[in-house]
């Protein structure tokens, strides 16, 4: 007989828990508050992005997940785009940090490349080339759409691993293998919570006592005139201040100076700007990072404003005009780890 297992929440890390347990032999059952997943998983850029993660472990798991997005994708005919990354340099302590990780990403085996202005030029021409120096190329990114993702990947659990789901199911009380709502009650034999940030509400001492904070980021919806192309993920030199992967730079101290100098206000509210482009040609652009267990629910102009001023520094956007906005809200552990458990036959996972 089949272990039982219920996983509260059907954004992204829910569907990958009922995903690896299907995949053991487990009959998996998904429960979410909504008649579909509207929360973080929805409101990001659709990157896949092992080029973010510091080599090791992280850098593996990324890679892994590209692979089971892939067949995932495959599997329900969901487009995806394996159209790498590019981050750009344009002043010369960018351009010297991106020479640096080249020669560690290269060492390490990561599919890397510098490419020079002029490369850059006739491979992607919506890059502003007016201050460009040069940019490194990783191919291992790829993108899907995040508006349409969760729901694929539902029908994919559903049709081929044949997890059950309930939706519109509001957890109101959950324990050692049972959650219950207002009239029904489930048993199995685990429960995993995978509610990201509405972990305060249902489980508020453990929120309290465990190093957690949110974070509110804001981006964009873009329209091209003519349906042009812009060929790959692109990433703005304050996107090399972000991810973990880019400190292995000796030379990220200097540019981390000449951003508070140049760009307070960007690292005030943690902007970092990157564009991706989805199927429609529609191109996703942010972000910035508020951190805070309570948030203005209104987007900010003023933020916005911030991020379309860097996103033409480096991209030809003046003639892009704004179908959305929006903003989205997630935990982050605030310790520097990536994940924690508590083994209680209750899993948290972030």
């Amino acid at each position: 007989m089949k272990n039982k297992a219920i996983v509260v929440g059907a954004g992204i890390v829910g569907l990958s828990v009922a995903r690896a347990l299907a995949d053991k032999g487990y009959n998996v059952t998904v429960v979410d508050k909504s008649a579909k997943a509207i929360g973080a998983s929805v409101r990001n850029f659709g990157m896949v992005w092992p080029i973010g993660q510091p080599s090791g472990e992280l850098y593996q798991l990324a890679r892994k997940s590209a692979e089971i997005w892939k067949l995932v994708c495959d599997g329900t005919g969901m487009w995806y785009n394996q159209s790498g990354s590019l981050h750009v340099a344009n002043n010369e302590i960018e351009w010297t940090v991106l020479n640096e990780l080249y020669d560690i990403f290269n060492k390490e085996g990561r599919p890397v490349q510098l490419l020079s202005k002029g490369e850059i030029a006739k491979l992607y021409p919506y890059i502003n080339q007016q201050s460009l120096l040069g940019g490194l190329f990783s191919s291992d990114e790829l993108i899907v759409d995040p508006r349409i993702a969760a729901a694929h990947v539902s029908t994919y659990l559903s049709e081929l691993m044949n997890v059950q789901f309930l939706w519109n199911f509001s957890a109101t009380e959950i324990g050692e293998g049972y959650i219950k709502n207002s009239d029904k009650i489930l048993h199995a034999d685990y429960v995993f919570i995978c509610s990201g940030h509405e972990m305060e509400t249902l489980f508020p001492a453990v929120f309290n006592e465990t190093p957690i904070t949110k974070c509110k980021l804001q981006m964009m919806r873009f329209q091209m005139p003519a349906h042009g192309t812009i060929g790959t993920s692109v990433c703005g030199g304050l996107s090399l201040l972000h991810y973990g992967s880019f400190k292995q730079s000796s030379s990220l101290p200097l540019l981390k100076k000449f951003a508070e100098e140049n760009f307070p206000l960007n690292l005030q509210y943690g902007i970092h700007v990157m564009v991706s482009q989805h199927e429609k040609g529609e191109l996703t652009v942010g972000d910035s990072h508020e951190y805070g267990n309570i948030f203005d629910p209104f987007d900010r102009y003023d933020i916005n404003d911030l991020i379309i001023q860097y996103l033409n520094r480096f991209m030809n956007a003046s003639d892009w005009k704004i179908s959305a906005s929006w903003h989205g809200i997630y935990p982050k552990m605030t310790d520097g780890s990536s994940w924690f458990f508590i083994l209680l036959l209750i899993v948290f996972i972030f």
